[in-house]
C-alpha cells in the first residue's frame, strides 16, 4: 500500500481547469473509465478535504490523457528515496542474456491500493465533481519508487 506522507498538514485546493467542450467529454470518458475499474471514486458532500488537485486533457496523436497536477501536494511530500535502476544499465545487463522476455504492466501503478490517509490527499477536481483515487495515480512523488519497490519484491535480483 502506497502512504503519502507529508511533514505537516496544509490546505492545498485548487479550483478545476477551464475546459473546452471536448476536453470536457474525453475527461468525463477517463474519469467514468477509472470509477468503472474502481480506481476513483466520487466524493461525498460530506467528506472533509484538505487537498484537491485539477485534472486536465492532453493530446498526442488525437489521443487524450487525463493527468492530474500534484505539483503542489509533491512540493510537501516526504521524499522515499528507493533506487531505480537506469536504463542504460538494465540494457546492458539484458545484452549480456541468453534469454529475456517481457511483459506489460497494465495500468501498473493503479494496481497498487492507498492507505485511507493517501486517499484524503489524492483527490482530484474536473468540472462536474471531486474524486478521490483508490489506486496509485501517475504524477505523485513517490509513486515511480513505490511501484519499483513493488516489482523487486516480486522479481527479487
Amino acid at each position: 500500500m502506497l502512504n503519502v506522507e507529508r511533514p505537516y498538514p496544509q490546505l492545498l485546493r485548487r479550483p478545476a481547469y477551464p475546459a473546452s467542450p471536448r476536453a470536457r467529454e474525453s475527461l468525463e470518458n477517463h474519469i467514468n473509465g477509472l470509477m468503472k475499474l474502481g480506481f476513483l471514486r466520487k466524493v461525498r458532500h460530506n467528506e472533509e478535504v484538505e487537498v484537491i488537485t485539477p485534472v486536465i486533457i492532453t493530446w498526442h496523436n488525437d489521443i487524450s490523457r487525463m493527468v492530474g497536477n500534484f505539483k503542489a501536494l509533491n512540493t510537501y511530500t516526504i521524499q522515499d528515496r528507493y533506487p531505480i535502476p537506469r536504463i542504460h544499465e538494465t540494457l546492458t545487463q539484458l545484452s549480456k542474456a541468453n534469454f529475456s522476455t517481457s511483459m506489460d504492466a497494465l495500468k501498473g501503478f493503479h494496481q497498487n491500493v492507498l492507505t485511507p490517509h493517501s486517499r484524503k490527499l489524492l483527490r482530484i477536481i474536473s468540472h462536474c465533481n471531486i474524486y478521490k483515487y483508490l489506486r496509485m495515480p501517475l504524477g505523485i512523488k513517490n509513486a515511480p519508487s513505490h511501484y519499483q519497490r513493488m516489482i523487486n519484491t516480486i522479481f527479487p535480483h
